[in-house]
């Protein structure tokens, strides 16, 4: 009796183990699902993010300036204190915003990808109106000797650009309104500007080329709302 008691036991905890590992299995299994579930809708959050949440999409009509000044006159006031503080065109400077982030405040190059799928990191630290980079805006606050300054304001991004294109007058003798040169040297750095690294980026080019003609355009809007420079300054 002892013998066949022991065998029953031995029986049932076998029997115990298979009913076990198959219900485990079914719960891992479960889980694996459910898990897999969750990361892809991580990834498809992710994505979205990645695809808009990075952006504030503007509220104006980017290809139009006078539009642009006339929903948001402190912008106007902003690009004209910039432009009398370093002696730069509003057009120039606006036409250079326009390329880095259309009028996006939270602009940043996209990310990367892991695996097709998996977001990787960004290729550079560019953010805000202006694409500034990290170590870059750290030398404009310190050789302006601005305590305070965010890339995604957009009176401290044109500002910027005011002084970078002053710095690139100042060490690459490039003219003022020669906005094609300006955003070389806003693109290259003024070191790669005077090495002339642009010249094995024609695509490059093509961009510069691009800004010179949204520059261009910008003038004759600006022309053509010019009555309007009083009521921008004199609105809140």
């Amino acid at each position: 009796m002892p013998a066949e008691r022991h065998l029953k036991n031995l029986n049932g905890l076998k029997k115990f183990r298979g009913v076990f590992k198959k219900n485990i299995f079914m719960i891992l299994k479960f889980r694996g699902v459910r898990f897999a579930l969750i990361v892809l809708l991580c990834l498809m959050l992710t994505n979205m993010l990645r695809n808009s949440g990075d952006y504030n999409v503007p509220m104006v009509n980017p290809d139009n300036i006078c539009e642009i000044f006339a929903t948001c006159p402190q912008w106007y006031k902003s690009a004209l204190t910039a432009s009398r503080k370093w002696g730069i065109p509003i057009p120039v400077m606006m036409a250079i915003m326009y390329q880095e982030s259309s009028f996006r405040a939270n602009a940043r190059p996209p990310r990367s990808t892991i695996l097709f799928i998996l977001p990787g990191p960004r290729p550079s630290t560019a953010y805000g109106y202006s694409q500034a980079l990290n170590g870059t805006w750290d030398r404009y606050l310190t050789q302006t000797g601005k305590k305070h300054g965010d890339r995604d304001n957009f009176s401290d991004a044109i500002d910027f650009i005011g002084w970078y294109c002053y710095t690139s007058f100042r060490e690459c003798g490039i003219d003022k309104n020669d906005v094609y040169s300006m955003y070389l040297a806003y693109h290259e750095g003024q070191r790669g500007f005077m090495n002339k690294t642009y010249r094995k980026k024609s695509w490059l080019c093509d961009v510069s080329r691009r800004v010179r003609k949204k520059r261009d355009i910008y003038i004759r809007q600006m022309s053509e709302c010019s009555a309007n420079r009083g009521k921008w300054l004199s609105m809140p």
